[in-house]
Parts: structure tokens; C-alpha cells; sequence
């Protein structure tokens, strides 16, 4: 794999001080799944009562932990008991066959085991490589370890621990007022290659303190699924192994929200939705390679569904995101890819913007098109592009990045 040696140029200048969720706590060891001189797995328990939810890769190849965490929440387990979550780095565990599932077994049921919790409340991730067998007894053998040390306070080493190609560890957090009290809500993500929309487009763990059940927690998480992880692409590869997970304590001195629609209940879903939105784009600002974090905004489409797939048909252009990389104003490159999104557009009622600027308009470059200015912008490290269809109200926004040659190095090599 070839070796990250620098930062991403767009990631935030430090890690968010994060706020502690009372009835989580986190480990991280060094296993040596892959990796050798860092910490690759990473342990999180919630407490007893937590409820939890989840959003998953749509995958017809998904890796074997997303099928058994899938399986366990459709099994609806009590949240009476607590509930954990283990994760390794350096080995997805896809395409493994029978083994996969052996090893999922393995290692949750040697959590369940060191956390008193029944293995129906143990959730597990893999992340890495596809088609080599996960070596089970390494991570096995520091679960113990990590059990005595778990701390309210490790959610920063939790973030660098999940780590692959990634250049900085990912957190978001937001606090609401709730009824009688605050809620805290804090997350961690990973994600740099291999990101494209069909949930969750990278791995993802959010913890609340609030009181909340199952189902709601899981509806409050639905809510913002299309407007954040599925509203990002870095490269169009969908991975086998996303995952997002959310857990809720019901530590909050706040009463139970019982409704999204109405007084804390929607505080805290549009909170939930600022957190899912920061890590999501933290996940474009360290896609690989990139020097440019891209909004593209369409407008006027026929539907919001056909915007979606003009949106993604500009977002996902290898052509645009060349372009990009090379500061290069080709607005053209832009109209070809609405043209190829199979979406309903007509020429000459289109309208491009790169920033504030119209470059075209009306089927033809605008007459207030300059190429100094247009050439300019392009040397910012965050760029708008915006598209009017003219058609009619649907709209998208999604984020992407440039694809340099930064990303050929990364992946030239990923296996080595």
C-alpha cells in the first residue's frame, strides 16, 4: 500500500475537542491485522438500555460483518442489555465465503464473552482489502486488553484507529437543548477512496446521550441519509463494508423524545443531521488525493430525481474532475456531463455558474463570460459549481473532489 506521508491540503487545522456521551466508552489496539506500529482495532460499548440503529452499503458483494449487524438489528435485540461495537482496519473480511461469517463469530462472541453481553448486541466492521481471509485470532487475542481499559475519553484514539488511506482522523459533535437538560451528540468517521453514495460510503459511528427508542433513533437517522453520506462521491466505487452506526445512551438528564416533528425532537434530528453532514464531508476533504472540495448544486430540474442524477453525473466525470485538478474553467466538460446523466434537459434553457460567475446560458457562453476571471476561481481550494436546468423545481447538492494523480499513486498500490 502506498505510504500516506501528507495531510490532506482541505482537512480542518486540528481534531474537534469532542464532548464525552456518558454510557459510551472506547479502546483502541494494535493488533497487527495489517498494519504494523499503529492501532487497528478499535472497541466501543454502550451502556445498558442503549438503543441502536443503523444504515448499511447496498452492495450485492457486501462483506459478512455488514450482513450479521444487518440480521442483528432486523432482529430487533432488547436494548435492556448493553451493546458494543468492534472494528478492525487493514481487512474488509469481503468475499471470504463461509470463513467470513466464522470469523464475524469469532470476534464477537469473544466481545460478548469479555463484556458480559449476548452476541446478538455486538456489532462489528471491517475495513480494508477485499478477498483476504480476516485473521480472527489477532484481533481476539487484544480484545481482553482492551475490555480492562476501556474510557469515556478515548473517542479521539477511537477516530485514528479506524483509519486506512485516510490522512486525518474524522469527529463532529453538536449539543441541543432537549426538555429538562442538554444532549450531546458526538461522531467518528473514515473514509478517503472507494466513496460513492449508496449508504453509508465509508464507516461511520455517531453516540447520543439522548433518550430515544429504537425506531425513532432509526427514523431520526433516515431522515438525513440522502442529504449527507449519500450527497458525496470521491471516485464512484461503492465499498462492500460501509457501515453507519448510531447508538443512544438514554443518559441525558433530558426527557425521551418521543417526536421528530415537534419541539426537541426536531432540535435534535437537525442536529443529528449537522453532525452526519460535517463528518460526510470531511470524508471528500480527505478523498484521496484531492486538492479541491467541490459543491455542485443543480436547480429547475424536471424532478429532485433527475437532479440527483445530473448532480452525480458532473460529481462522478472523470473528465470535470480533471478539469479541476487542473484548475482548467471547462465549463464544457460540465454540459457534456448533463447531457450523458440520461436526465431531462434542453439546451437552451440551461444555466452554468462557477461560483457567482454565469459561464453559459441560454444553449451559449454568456456575454459576460471572462476567462481570466473563470481561470482565477479556479484556483481556490473549494469551488461551487451550479446548474439551472430550467425546467422545473427539483433540486440536489452533493460534494465532491478532484481526482489527481495523487489517487493513481494511492491505489496503484493499495495491496503492496
Amino acid at each position: 500500500m502506498a505510504k500516506i506521508t501528507k495531510v490532506s491540503p482541505l482537512a480542518p487545522a486540528s481534531f474537534p475537542d469532542l464532548p464525552q456521551v456518558k454510557g459510551v466508552s472506547f479502546a483502541s489496539a494494535a493488533a497487527g491485522v495489517k498494519y504494523q506500529g499503529r492501532d487497528d482495532v478499535t472497541l466501543i460499548r454502550l451502556a445498558a438500555g442503549s438503543a441502536v440503529a443503523g444504515a448499511f452499503t447496498r452492495s450485492a458483494t457486501r462483506a459478512a460483518c455488514i450482513l450479521d449487524n444487518q440480521a442483528k438489528l432486523d432482529g430487533t435485540p432488547s436494548s435492556e442489555a448493553g451493546a458494543a461495537i468492534i472494528i478492525n482496519s487493514g481487512n474488509a473480511n469481503a468475499f471470504t465465503g463461509r470463513n467470513g461469517q466464522e470469523a464475524v463469530d469469532r470476534v464477537t462472541g469473544a466481545v460478548a464473552g469479555a463484556l458480559d453481553l449476548p452476541q446478538g448486541r455486538v456489532f462489528s466492521s471491517s475495513t480494508g482489502v477485499i478477498g483476504e481471509p480476516l485473521p480472527a485470532e489477532r484481533i481476539t487475542a487484544v480484545i481482553g486488553d482492551m475490555a480492562a481499559r476501556l474510557s469515556e475519553g478515548g473517542i479521539a484514539d477511537a477516530a485514528s484507529a479506524i483509519m486506512t488511506t485516510d490522512t486525518f482522523p474524522k469527529g463532529a459533535s453538536a449539543r441541543v437543548d432537549g426538555d429538562g437538560g442538554e444532549i450531546v451528540i458526538a461522531g467518528i468517521a473514515k473514509g478517503s477512496g472507494m466513496i460513492a453514495p449508496d449508504m453509508a460510503t465509508m464507516l461511520v459511528y455517531i453516540f447520543t446521550d439522548a433518550k430515544i427508542a429504537p425506531a425513532l433513533l432509526q427514523e431520526a437517522l433516515d431522515l438525513h441519509l440522502d442529504t449527507t453520506f449519500n450527497a458525496i462521491t470521491v471516485d464512484s466505487d461503492t465499498s462492500t463494508s460501509d457501515a453507519l452506526i448510531i447508538g443512544a445512551t438514554g443518559a441525558s438528564p433530558a426527557a425521551e423524545i418521543t417526536d421528530l416533528r415537534a419541539g426537541a425532537g426536531t432540535a435534535f434530528a437537525q442536529a443529528l443531521g449537522e453532525v452526519m453532514l460535517d463528518l460526510a464531508q470531511q470524508v471528500v476533504r480527505d478523498g484521496e488525493g484531492a486538492t479541491k472540495f467541490v459543491e455542485i448544486a443543480v436547480t429547475g430540474a424536471a424532478s429532485d430525481a433527475d437532479a440527483h442524477k445530473i448532480a452525480m453525473a458532473i460529481a462522478n466525470s472523470p473528465l470535470v474532475k480533471t478539469a479541476i485538478a487542473g484548475e482548467d474553467a471547462n465549463w464544457g466538460r460540465v454540459v457534456a456531463a448533463v447531457g450523458k446523466s440520461g436526465a431531462k434537459a434542453d439546451r437552451d434553457r440551461l444555466t452554468i455558474r462557477f461560483g457567482d460567475m454565469v459561464l453559459a446560458e441560454n444553449g451559449w457562453r454568456a456575454p459576460s463570460y471572462d476567462e481570466v476571471s473563470a481561470s482565477d476561481y479556479m484556483k481556490r481550494d473549494t469551488l461551487l459549481i451550479g446548474v439551472d436546468l430550467g425546467l422545473g423545481d427539483g433540486s440536489k447538492t452533493v460534494w465532491t473532489c478532484d481526482l489527481t494523480h495523487g489517487y493513481i499513486d494511492i491505489n496503484a498500490d493499495y495491496r503492496s
